[in-house]
């Protein structure tokens, strides 16, 4: 019997290990969204870094899929964001980091595959850092402006610029976990 799925397609499909590892990294992102540190005005949580080791160990499609997968699941309206779900959080301002935690992710996966180095890993963990920060900032600007929002340098400083010390500390913990798990495999 002639087989129905050519080799090219066999080689794009995701294996049931592919998925079970998917999902394993889509609940740490909910988990990363629960576990909140307080802190005035946006609590600190973990999905920024989530993001980046989803890439770097599942790679730039399945890491994608992983946190793509969070992502629809919150829209959908399954309370997995920090402040809970549903299609009117795209209204949020906030709601361009998630966009950017999938585009993290896939950075991140993409560049990992060529260097394995500690100093390159560490760059790309920032660099998927930096672009989750490029996609939230811009939305957040996009979504202030919409609103008629005042004072947007202060709300730019308040709600995203002092963060970014938090995800540079935590994207160097993901490069360095990444990179011990890579020489386990």
């Amino acid at each position: 019997m002639r087989n129905l799925y050519s080799e090219s397609s066999r080689r794009r499909a995701l294996t049931a290990a592919d998925i079970a590892k998917c999902a394993l990294f889509t609940s740490l992102m909910i988990v990363g969204a629960y576990v909140k540190i307080p802190f005035p005005f946006v609590p600190l949580t973990f999905q920024t870094a989530f993001a980046v080791l989803a890439g770097m160990l599942l790679g730039a499609k399945k890491g994608g899929i992983a946190v793509g997968c969070y992502m629809i699941m919150g829209l959908i309206g399954i309370p997995v964001f920090t402040s809970g779900g549903g299609l009117g959080y795209v209204l949020m301002p906030s709601f361009g980091y998630i966009i950017g935690f999938v585009a993290a992710a896939i950075v991140a996966g993409f560049c990992s595959k060529f260097c394995k180095k500690p100093a390159i890993f560490i760059a790309i963990a920032l660099a998927a850092v930096a672009v989750n920060y490029i996609v939230g900032i811009a939305y957040f600007i996009l979504i202030w402006q919409m609103n008629g929002y005042e004072n947007l340098a202060a709300a730019l400083i308040t709600y995203n610029v002092i963060y970014i010390p938090k995800d540079v500390v935590l994207a160097l913990i993901a490069a360095l976990v990444a990179l011990k798990l890579n020489r386990i495999k």
